[in-house]
């Protein structure tokens, strides 16, 4: 199995088909290979595809009517994104922009649909993948409302850290490849006050900045901040 197979069987499309089913799935998807800032695809565009991404980091963005930018998600190898479309075909509700150079898949409305047909347990691990999606953005919403910027800092890094974080002899490197300017998009607040929590951690002995990583030095307490 090479690197593309090993990645989509990790997919909620994949996860549960037989041989045959994954196969013929294999025979509908179109690859792309997107530079680091280049767009996917618009907020407010007609969308009809949802993506797979094979390598690389995607951001998925909102931006507010006065010009503020929010980010919604980060997402990496294996991840799904643009699946709201098969279900509720209408404009994207975000952006999707390579975070660096990314390789994904694309599969479209029409081929997949005839597909699905037949095999109602990757439908329904398709929806499970939805609710989980749904669920993380009622906890963000409620993150906003109860935590305090330096909880949403801490949360932030330990979710990232679960899906791009590596073991190292100092404790566990996340090379998040974000700006701090993303970052406080991702919490949802200034880039001044997220500076300050992420300064506070450092003073604390929590964690060590690097460009475009964190290493982190004290899992245990920074994950008790982040409650």
């Amino acid at each position: 199995m090479d690197h593309m197979d090993s990645v989509l069987h990790q997919s909620p499309l994949f996860a549960s088909v037989d041989e045959d089913g994954a196969a013929a799935l294999m025979e509908l998807l179109t690859e792309q290979v997107v530079s680091k800032g280049g767009v996917l695809f618009h907020e407010g565009q007609p969308g009809d595809q949802l993506f797979l991404i094979i390598e690389g980091k995607v951001k998925l963005g909102h931006a507010s009517a006065d010009g503020r930018e929010s980010l919604m998600a980060v997402l990496g190898p294996g991840e799904m994104f643009g699946e709201l479309s098969l279900f509720d075909p209408g404009l994207r509700a975000a952006s999707a922009t390579a975070l660096t150079e990314a390789r994904v898949v694309r599969l479209g409305n029409a081929q997949l649909m005839p597909w699905l047909a037949g095999r109602p347990e990757v439908a329904a691990s398709l929806l499970q993948a939805l609710a989980r999606r749904l669920r993380r953005t009622n906890e963000a919403m409620a993150d906003l409302v109860f935590s305090d910027v330096p909880g949403r800092v801490a949360k932030a890094l330990m979710e990232l850290g679960e899906k791009f974080g590596s073991m190292v002899p100092g404790g566990l490197l996340v090379t998040h490849d974000m700006t701090q300017e993303e970052i406080a998009q991702l919490v949802g607040a200034s880039r001044e006050t997220v500076n300050k929590a992420l300064a506070d951690f450092a003073q604390r002995g929590w964690i060590s900045l690097e460009s475009r990583q964190v290493l982190i030095l004290d899992v245990e307490r920074l994950g008790n901040r982040a409650r």
